[in-house]
């Protein structure tokens, strides 16, 4: 992990980011991921930021994504999906079930 490239979104972070081959983006996101899915290389990961789940939702800019569900009930919480998206656009492609509950699904663009 730490020699593959990352890039966070943010308007607060400063230019330099400690962990290495990181950079943040800045400005148009939506301009600065495309260009990132135009270049040869690997899959692009999303990790822990809803809002930035939907902008590029709503720019047709995420290909797959995995549903983690956790037994667990909190009672409250954030909707992953905000009012407006298109999530039916995408259909269930795998399911991973696992000893201790947990179930990932993946879904991909119909």
């Amino acid at each position: 992990m730490n020699s593959l490239p990352k890039y966070v979104a943010s308007s607060t972070l400063d230019e330099h980011l400690a962990w290495n081959n990181s950079q943040v983006i800045r400005g148009d996101v939506v301009a600065e991921v495309t260009k990132l899915k135009q270049q040869p290389g690997r899959d692009i990961l999303l990790y822990g930021s809803g809002q930035l789940f939907n902008t590029l939702l709503d720019h047709h800019l995420i290909d797959d994504f995995r549903l983690w569900v956790f037994p667990v009930v909190l009672g409250s919480g954030k909707r992953l999906f905000r009012d407006g998206n298109q999530p039916g656009s995408f259909q269930l492609a795998d399911t991973t079930t696992f000893s201790t509950g947990v179930v990932v699904l993946c879904y991909q663009q119909a």
